[in-house]
């Protein structure tokens, strides 16, 4: 069933600064998220392909490589244009284009795109309205959270399968490339992003790239992955201890990291500020076992989640955060601690804001 997309486009209008239509063209092979979000398609990349909408109409331009599939998913409130040679398309864009107000989403949008649409179609003005498309999916419907948590299973159940691919001597790469199959028999469509897989040492760089690196006995195993399901993502971060310990250093980085994720997201509830979620985690790792692990803290504590991995405004659980938490916004929760020539650790869970406080997906 078809989500509507009404109330999206008079939450976007709202918000658009005074917008009389918008217009988003769909990239290629780095496809506008908003464009998905207001179209729900799953079964085509539909490059280059053009979606307009007023407060009260809505067209998709397609091509005839794509004509097929936009008809396959088509949105009972968005009306599907065949671009053709006598140029049907283009009149009907200037005559929703010309003289008005029209917004774009300027973060996403070419500079050689824009240019061309104020050439051909002469608008009044044309402003960015991205902001509006954040804020507006920044609250999630209840289907988006459905879906971000049928990933968020997935995922989970990846990492429970996983461990029992661990073997000595075998590499990142070689674990990432498991993980990504198993993660595909599971259900998800793609990952959420390039899976990220940490050994030994490696796990103290937080945005490592899975290399040739070999897994050693008593390494830490970091690994930061997610899921895609109807174009919704998961993002998880789980780390373990392979074979023996060596010393209690591990254990106890691991405990300093989980209490920081555990006293940050019992205080997420509506009305609370994100930047006070992100100073509980900070102010535990800094102030416990004497201020040994002060610093090693090195980025924000979490990012909004959906269509994006990094969703809308990514940055939400940071030490500069203004915003309020409002039911609805799906938050990552990731403290972690990373010390150079040993290795780190990082723990990571999705959490849903509800009416009264939180669940975690």
């Amino acid at each position: 069933m078809a989500v509507s997309i009404k109330s999206r486009v008079k939450a976007i209008f709202e918000r658009s600064k005074g917008a009389q239509v918008i217009v988003l063209v769909n990239g290629g092979t780095l496809p506008d998220p908003n464009f998905i979000y207001l179209t729900g398609y799953t079964n085509s990349a539909f490059e280059n392909d053009i979606l307009v909408f007023t407060r009260s109409s809505a067209y998709h331009i397609t091509s005839p490589l794509d004509y097929g599939a936009a008809m396959l998913e088509k949105h009972p409130e968005i009306k599907i244009i065949l671009a053709d040679k006598a140029g049907t398309h283009r009149k009907l864009l200037s005559k929703l284009l010309k003289g008005k107000k029209v917004g774009i989403n300027a973060s996403f949008l070419t500079v050689n795109v824009h240019q061309a649409i104020k050439k051909r179609y002469k608008p009044k003005s044309t402003i960015d309205v991205s902001g509006a498309f954040d804020s507006t999916r920044l609250v999630k419907s209840e289907h988006e959270i459905a879906q971000i948590k049928k990933a968020v299973l997935i995922t989970k159940w990846a990492m429970l399968a996983i461990q029992k691919e661990f073997a000595a001597g075998m590499s990142e790469k070689a674990l990432a490339a498991k993980f990504d199959m198993i993660s595909a028999q599971l259900g998800s469509r793609q990952p959420s992003f390039e899976t990220i897989v940490c050994f030994g040492k490696n796990a103290a760089l937080p945005h490592h790239v899975p290399d040739e690196t070999k897994l050693q006995n008593g390494d830490f195993i970091l690994i930061d992955a997610g899921a895609k399901v109807n174009n919704y993502c998961s993002d998880l971060t789980r780390t373990f201890i392979f074979g023996e310990q060596k010393g209690k250093e591990a254990i106890q980085i691991y405990e300093t990291v989980k209490k920081a994720q555990v006293l940050s997201i019992r205080a997420i509830k509506p009305g609370v500020k994100a930047s006070k979620i992100y100073d509980i985690a900070n102010d535990y790792i800094n102030k416990v076992h004497g201020g040994k692990y002060k610093g090693k803290f090195t980025h924000a504590l979490g990012h909004s989640l959906g269509i994006e991995v990094h969703d809308s405004m990514a940055r939400l659980l940071s030490p500069k955060a203004n915003d309020k938490l409002v039911p609805g916004m799906v938050v990552t929760v990731e403290p972690g601690i990373y010390i150079s020539g040993l290795g780190g650790v990082r723990i990571e869970d999705d959490i849903v804001v509800t009416e009264e406080s939180h669940i975690i997906l």
